[in-house]
């Protein structure tokens, strides 16, 4: 087998998991909402936006159709009869979005093992199953140095299809102008991730996440750690 390129998910894999992105935008909209009028249901209506995000990710495992920040926003303001479109904007409007989102951040290994990875003549993807907007990611690649490393960055707002569906793997290795059978796919999410991938063709690589559910489906390798990668890579080269 010969490996040309590898393509990351994001959140848990190149990122650090936080479980908390959810909460964090639904409650500057709630406290935006309930300010000045009902400050008593700030907590309910942000139980209630949270709701609504989570179904629309449930949705993914049965269809892998993709939803974008806009769709979900529109969603949400016809759940509870309010513009929350306008309340997540306004607040967003307010500062950097490192001032609302502190707590995303990459892995410490990630620029490392990604460095190292190009210089080995590797191609370099990601493929990251979000509703969020291409800038919102790269914002953070930029910031923390990983940009420059990846050749390719497709995220499934842009797409019709998110992960498992085969369309997004086979996107994301046509990007890179490789073959399914030349590249290698890392992820931290048993069916998200490593089923979706070795049923688009792709050798799928496990970043072991404890939090992510269980999937019965063997990855070709499992590794704790973004630098067990690399020998990975070298071991498959012929």
């Amino acid at each position: 087998m010969t490996i040309d390129s590898v393509i990351f998910d994001w959140g848990g894999t190149l990122s650090v998991f936080a479980d908390v992105d959810m909460e964090d935008m639904w409650r500057l909209a709630a406290h935006h909402l309930a300010a000045g009028s009902a400050p008593e249901r700030e907590d309910e209506l942000c139980a209630r936006l949270v709701a609504v995000e989570e179904e629309a990710w449930a949705r993914i495992a049965i269809d892998q159709h993709s939803f974008t920040l806009a769709w979900l926003l529109a969603q949400a303001s016809e759940a509870i009869g309010l513009d929350v479109a306008a309340a997540v904007l306004e607040e967003a409007s307010q500062g950097h979005l490192d001032a609302w989102t502190p707590h995303i951040r990459h892995d410490p290994d990630a620029r490392p093992v990604l460095k190292a990875l190009k210089e080995r003549g590797i191609g370099i993807g990601l493929l990251s199953n979000t509703h969020w907007p291409r800038h919102f990611h790269e914002h953070f690649l930029e910031r923390d140095g990983l940009a420059e490393y990846l050749d390719a960055r497709l995220y499934t707002s842009e797409l019709p299809r998110s992960k498992p569906h085969t369309s997004a793997f086979h996107a994301a290795v046509s990007a890179l102008g490789s073959e399914p059978s030349r590249a290698v796919f890392v992820g931290d999410r048993p069916f998200d991730d490593v089923y979706g991938a070795k049923k688009a063709g792709l050798t799928a690589v496990l970043k072991v996440n404890p939090v992510m559910p269980a999937y019965e489906v063997v990855p070709d390798a499992t590794i704790m750690t973004l630098p067990e990668l690399l020998p990975l890579i070298d071991g498959w080269q012929t």
